[in-house]
């Protein structure tokens, strides 16, 4: 075996001696080696939302390293084959980062929101291997600047750092997904959550779809197609699309596999014969005033859901007018009859000319304008037909907002009849869920007026308000401003009082506003345990999943552990790691790991109510997340030594 100190003495195959250190060949390549992984992320580009925050960090770490890579390359003394096989347990952690880089960049959204916990962790091993190879790489055998040195080291208290976070990015997306995903949750087909939804994860155009679709296509094939969470990544995905218009098709199949293509499967259709929005060829294209072409059949239901805008390129259009596209209609026919291409005749839409009426500008100002009358019953009209046109359309939102709805709705909050107070604040509810909006409601000293409402409205006021509410503080800035203005208590009362809408609507904004870690010692002053406690026991609200959640949040804060930290909760716990739904077992496995972990009597506790062996069962069978949390919660009892 050839020492460390006589590699230099090495016999290349021509014969003569190698360069030292380094300059072996394979010693260049894995150097070379590394770099190329650096310089392939760093040309990435964007990442997908929930993880783009974490992906720009790995990067920017990965990054400092290229100095260190180039002094190693250039080093004039040999390396040991300690430092070798250091550098060589670093380029297996780059390269898992590349692999995982890769997957934010081009992965489903909709996948990486869902599992947004498990990507997470991800992250973890990678900044675990990443410290360990720099931990152990002896930095006193190699002849580096103390400058390059200090950088590397300023990258390993990064990543230990990064090592020991166990917040989850984006977890306010957590809400809207849970409410959308859910088989039993009756707002799981509410369009305005649904169209929240797809822009918190950038799927509301066409094209970010289309996209999507391929990236789900792909997942499926590495994942399987039958699987549970896939189909629900599918049904996800078909909502989207059904928001801006597309066609919903058997995302598994083969795009050009339908009965337009059976006949025809070698035959690529030029893709300016497609349809945008459908995906099918076209059998009479017509021009919108932007220009673009689309099937009339689908760009006619497009405006006549509402839409004025066009579903490509989202520009707004100066008129709904359609031309007919002769000269594609034309290239069409000739490349179907030059290859013998059959589509499929449908009736003819009933009129050539566009159907919809635009809601023009003229008309949300007068309305706008209505809402200032002196006259009640105009008041009431234009508050209604705000509420009514602002609740499916983006654009009108935005119209309303531009045309200065805001001011006289936000005035409205306190006026003194109950209809118009409710159609107030459900207007407002509706525009706030256009992201620029939020602010403009906020600007108006909204806030106080709509706890007001929650405070002293109609049952259906103070529900809408509360929705309001959580609508708004998807601003952070604004989870302060609620919780200064007094808006807990009156969430907590209607979590213990209101009807099964209103308690759902104040969970929600309550688990929101709870992120805050403040919050989490004023919903405690509340009195929200006791109304948290009753949706447990209830399971008919099937509100528990919600309920879970929010313990989970307060479980972080020392009030909160003191407060809900009883033998009595305990058992309640692991009741539901006993008999609970999958869900269920996911999130009381959460918790009860967050308060064992700061406190090992709860272990035994729970012990003493017999976890242990349904412990075992979900780390082997539960959801994903509950098999990672179950697997944590044996690890605690094993290292305070309580497992019997």
């Amino acid at each position: 075996m050839v020492k460390d100190g006589e590699r230099h003495a090495n016999i290349g195959e021509d014969g003569g001696e190698e360069e030292n250190g380094v300059h072996n060949k394979e010693e260049i390549d894995l150097v070379k080696e590394m770099v190329s992984l650096i310089e392939h992320v760093a040309r990435l580009g964007d990442y997908q939302r929930t993880q783009r925050k974490e992906c720009f960090n790995l990067v920017r770490r990965m990054k400092i390293l290229l100095p260190f890579l180039d002094e190693i390359r250039h080093l004039g003394s040999p390396i040991t084959d300690k430092v070798v096989a250091c550098l060589s347990q670093l380029k297996k952690g780059l390269s898992l980062a590349k692999k995982l880089l890769r997957t934010c960049n081009e992965g489903s959204k909709i996948y990486l929101a869902l599992e947004s916990e498990a990507v997470m962790i991800k992250f973890h091993t990678v900044y675990q291997k990443l410290s360990k190879a720099l931990e152990e790489l002896p930095f006193h055998e190699l002849d580096i600047s103390d400058e390059v040195r200090e950088q590397v080291e300023l990258m390993l208290t990064q990543l230990t750092r990064a090592k020991r976070r166990t917040d989850t990015q984006d977890i306010e997306l957590a809400v809207d997904m849970m409410v959308v995903s859910s088989k039993t949750d009756e707002r799981n087909a509410d369009i305005a959550i649904i169209e929240r939804l797809a822009k918190k994860l950038e799927l509301h155009t066409v094209e970010d779809l289309k996209i999507e679709t391929i990236a789900i296509k792909n997942l499926a094939k590495e994942r399987g197609q039958t699987s549970e969470s896939t189909q629900q990544i599918i049904e996800l995905l078909n909502k989207f699309k059904q928001i801006v218009g597309m066609e919903v098709t058997d995302v598994l199949d083969d795009p050009f596999k339908s009965k337009t293509l059976v006949k025809a499967r070698s035959l690529v259709i030029p893709n300016e014969f497609l349809c945008p929005i459908t995906l099918q060829i076209m059998r009479d294209p017509v021009i919108v005033a932007n220009g673009q072409t689309f099937e009339r059949e689908s760009i006619q239901k497009w405006f006549d859901s509402g839409h004025c805008t066009c579903p490509k390129t989202r520009e707004t259009l100066a008129h709904l007018t359609l031309a007919p596209n002769y000269a594609l209609k034309n290239l069409i026919t000739q490349w179907c009859e030059k290859n013998n291409f059959k589509i499929p005749q449908k009736q003819d839409l009933a009129s050539s000319q566009g159907s919809s009426v635009k809601i023009t500008d003229e008309k949300i100002a007068s309305m706008v304008e209505g809402l200032s009358s002196c006259q009640l019953e105009v008041q009431r009209k234009a508050v209604t037909d705000i509420r009514m046109l602002s609740k499916e359309n983006p654009e009108t939102r935005v119209m309303f907002a531009k045309s200065g709805a805001i001011p006289p709705l936000v005035q409205l909050l306190s006026y003194p009849d109950s209809r118009i107070q409710e159609h107030a604040v459900t207007a407002l509810l509706n525009l706030s869920i256009d992201e620029s909006n939020k602010k403009l409601i906020t600007d108006e000293q909204a806030i106080p007026a709509i706890i007001e409402v929650l405070q002293n409205g109609s049952m259906g006021s103070r529900e809408n308000s509360a929705a309001a509410l959580f609508s708004l503080s998807m601003l952070d800035e604004n989870k302060v401003t609620i919780a200064l203005a007094n808006g807990i208590p009156p969430l907590v009362d209607l979590l213990q009082n209101g009807t099964i809408r209103g308690k759902r609507d104040a969970v929600t904004a309550l688990f929101n506003l709870s992120f805050n870690q403040a919050n989490k010692a004023r919903a405690i002053d509340a009195g929200i345990v006791q109304p948290l406690l009753l949706l447990l026991k209830d399971r008919k609200l099937d509100m528990v999943d919600e309920a879970l959640s929010i313990f989970l949040l307060l479980a972080t804060h020392p009030e909160g552990r003191h407060e809900i930290g009883q033998l009595s909760f305990i058992e309640t716990l692991v009741d539901f790691i006993k008999d609970g739904t999958p869900k269920n077992k996911e999130c009381a496995t959460s918790v009860l790991l967050e308060l064992s972990s700061k406190n090992s009597s709860h272990i035994l506790a729970a012990l003493q109510f017999g976890v242990y062996e349904h412990l075992v069962e979900i780390s082997q069978s539960g959801t994903n997340r509950a098999q990672r949390k179950a697997n944590a919660l044996l690890q605690l009892m094993s290292k305070s030594e309580q497992i019997p």
